[in-house]
């Protein structure tokens, strides 16, 4: 590519000292079957300008503050992460923005925490898992949270996390279990009526989705005979989502995903620091070579801007003065990744 595509990452982690350091204090040192990764601001910009990615919207990924019980000490770290959070977004307002971390399943401290950083720290949204220790989302009870991000027209990050089951051997739980994970919570999301409930939430499903868009038509026909409303209506739910490309933009997926998904409602992802730089870019080459130059213009960028107005029609941030070995080194990663990329398809 010529020019800097300019994306906006939608799904890129951010793993604060404060957070590895509770995650080990209980054991923890993976999450989803993958070791923590090594996490700092300038380790992300390096990526990131790889990927031409000028805003990446940071986010805790799982388990979030699920692994403490206590629900005032699981409130306090997600404070904690939260000001951690909007301190990174300002220091650097052109690169970051960020999703407040809620104290999910508790309902009521999660509605509070939600209202302090979208009136307060300036949050682009919240991040939820689609499962709090085994409590999905769209389950009944969380109404006093879905008032609160409809009153505020939220985004929502909807991430999944590992299964209330045991893990299978030999299938790491990010390769399978978390695609089905973020279906369960898509599903009982417009089984209950949610999305219809409360339309000025957008929930932004990680991953493509899911299964959602390969099993639209199966689930609506289940949730259609289970409730009684047209399956018509329910694909219009499930198609009202919005969906990231992270680690999902491959030939294989990413056709359905875009005759699935409503025009405007597919978002650039990477998955980063979880999925390193080498993953993102075979991932982003599939959405580079595999659409027209308009519908990838709108996927890495505008897409997201009407999502989030404050980085529509902003300037392109300066590009800082990088030493020539660096830059050969960085288009040579691309070439090398361009080719990886075309060699490794069946076709």
């Amino acid at each position: 590519m010529t020019t800097a595509p300019r994306r906006i990452d939608v799904h890129q982690h951010l793993v604060p000292p404060l957070y590895r350091d509770a995650l080990t204090r209980k054991g923890i040192t993976e999450a989803g079957g993958r070791a923590l990764p090594d996490w700092s601001p300038g380790a992300a910009l390096e990526p990131m300008d790889l990927l031409g990615t000028e805003t990446a919207i940071l986010s805790v990924s799982t388990p979030g503050t699920t692994f403490l019980t206590d629900p005032a000490e699981a409130a306090g770290l997600a404070r904690h992460l939260n000001d951690f959070s909007a301190a990174v977004a300002a220091e650097h307002p052109t690169r970051f923005g960020w999703f407040a971390t809620l104290p999910m399943p508790d309902v009521h401290p999660s509605a509070e925490e939600a209202e302090r950083c979208l009136t307060s720290l300036g949050a682009d949204g919240v991040t939820l898992l689609a499962n709090h220790r085994g409590a999905y989302l769209g389950a009944e009870g969380e109404d006093a949270l879905w008032r609160v991000l409809d009153d505020h027209g939220a985004v929502v990050l909807v991430h999944p996390a590992e299964l209330p089951a045991p893990p299978v051997d030999g299938i790491p739980p990010f390769a399978a279990d978390f695609l089905l994970d973020t279906t369960r919570a898509a599903y009982l999301l417009v089984r209950n009526g949610v999305p219809g409930r409360y339309p000025n939430i957008r929930f932004v499903l990680s991953h493509g989705g899911g299964f959602v868009p390969y099993a639209s038509h199966r689930m609506a026909v289940a949730i259609a005979s289970d409730i009684g409303r047209s399956p018509r209506d329910i694909l219009d739910d499930f198609r009202g989502f919005y969906f990231d490309t992270a680690l999902s933009s491959s030939p294989a997926a990413l056709p359905t995903l875009l005759a699935f998904a409503r025009p405007g409602h597919v978002l650039f992802g990477s998955d980063w620091p979880f999925a390193p730089s080498a993953a993102g870019q075979y991932f982003a080459n599939g959405l580079d070579s595999g659409v027209d130059p308009g519908t990838l213009a709108a996927v890495n960028r505008t897409n997201a801007e009407a999502l989030f107005p404050r980085l529509a029609g902003a300037a392109p941030a300066p590009a800082p003065a990088r030493p020539l070995p660096a830059r050969l080194r960085e288009s040579a990663q691309r070439a090398g990744a361009r080719l990886v990329f075309k060699l490794i398809q069946p076709n």
